[in-house]
C-alpha cells in the first residue's frame, strides 16, 4: 500500500485528479456567475447606494435596533444551550439506565420532542404559559423561545451523548466496575467526560442550530436580531442591506462558536493525553470506600 493511499479509499490517479480539478473549477465558475448576477440585479435596483447603507453608520440604528436584538438573540441562545446540555445529559444517561421505566420514560420524551418542529414547540409553550400565567407578559416570549429550543435541542443532544457513551470501548465500563465504582460514579467520572470530548463537534453543531433557530421567535413576538433588523428596515426602507448586515452578524457569531468548539475540543484532548497515570493506591482506596 502506497503512502498516499488511505484506509477508506484509494488515492486518485492522474486522470481522476485532473477530472476533480476541472469539476472544482466549473463549480467555482458557476458560483461566481450566480454571485455576479445577484449583485448586478441588486445594483440595478439601487440596493448598494449610500442612502440604503447610511443608517448602519449611525450609532442610533445600532443602539435602537441591532444591538438590543442581538442581545436578546444571544440571551435566548445561551439559556437554551445551557438547559439543553443539562436536559440532554439527564435524558442520555436515562436511556442507558438499568431500570426499565427510566429507559422507557427517557426514550418516549426524546422521540416525541425530537420529532416536533421547534416552531410548533414555541407556539404551544407560548399559549400554555399565557393561558396559565406561568410567566409575566414581559417574559412570555423569551420563556417560550427558550423552552421550545431546550425541549428540541435537549432531545437531540441526549441522542448525541448516548451515541458517544455507546461508542466508548467496553474496557472503560469493565475497568470502572472492577474498581468498585457505582453506576452514577462511572457515568460522572469516566464515561460522560469521554463521551462529551468525543462528540464535541456534534454538540457544537447542535448549539449553532439552537442559535439560528432562536430567529423563529419573531413568530410569537420575540424581538431577536432578525426581527430588529426588519424593524430597522421598515423605518429606513432598506430591507436587503438590513438582512445582509444581520446575516453577516449571524455568520460571524456561528463562526466564532465553531472556532471555540475546535479550541475546546483540542484542549480537552490534550488534557486527556497529559493526564497523569492512575495511582493504584488511590484506586484501591476509592474502591474500598465504595464497598463500605
Amino acid at each position: 500500500m502506497s503512502a498516499e493511499s488511505t484506509v477508506l479509499y484509494d488515492a486518485p490517479g492522474p486522470r481522476a485528479r485532473t477530472r476533480n480539478r476541472l469539476t472544482a473549477i466549473l463549480f467555482i465558475a458557476i458560483l461566481a456567475a450566480v454571485a455576479i448576477y445577484v449583485i448586478s440585479v441588486l445594483a440595478a435596483n439601487e440596493q448598494f447606494t449610500g442612502e440604503k447603507w447610511s443608517p448602519f453608520v449611525t450609532w442610533s440604528t445600532w443602539t435602537g435596533y441591532i444591538l438590543p436584538g442581538l442581545w436578546r438573540t444571544l440571551a435566548a441562545a445561551a439559556a437554551s444551550i445551557v438547559l439543553s446540555l443539562i436536559l440532554g445529559a439527564v435524558l442520555g444517561i436515562g436511556r442507558l439506565s438499568d431500570h426499565l421505566w427510566v429507559r422507557a420514560v427517557s426514550g418516549v420524551f426524546v422521540e416525541v420532542f425530537r420529532a416536533i418542529p421547534v416552531l410548533i414547540l414555541m407556539v404551544f409553550t407560548w399559549f400554555l404559559f399565557a393561558i396559565y400565567g406561568i410567566f409575566p407578559s414581559s417574559m412570555l416570549a423569551f420563556a417560550a423561545v427558550v423552552t421550545g429550543l431546550t425541549l428540541y435541542n435537549g432531545s437531540v443532544m441526549a441522542e448525541i451523548l448516548r451515541s458517544g457513551i455507546n461508542s466508548l470501548p467496553k474496557g472503560q465500563t469493565e475497568a470502572s466496575m472492577a474498581l468498585g465504582l457505582r453506576k452514577s460514579q462511572m457515568m460522572r467520572i469516566v464515561l460522560l467526560p469521554q463521551a462529551i470530548t468525543a462528540m464535541m463537534p456534534a454538540l457544537i453543531s447542535q448549539m449553532v442550530v439552537a442559535l439560528k433557530d432562536s430567529a423563529l421567535g419573531y413568530i410569537i413576538g420575540y424581538s431577536e436580531v432578525v426581527r430588529s433588523g426588519l424593524l430597522s428596515a421598515s423605518r429606513y426602507g432598506n430591507y436587503i442591506p438590513a438582512l445582509i448586515v444581520v446575516a453577516i452578524i449571524m455568520i460571524l457569531i456561528n463562526f466564532g462558536l465553531s472556532n471555540l468548539a475546535t479550541y475546546v475540543e483540542r484542549r480537552l484532548r490534550q488534557g486527556s493525553r497529559a493526564t497523569e497515570p492512575a495511582n493504584p493506591e488511590k484506586a484501591e482506596q476509592a474502591a474500598s470506600e465504595n464497598l463500605l
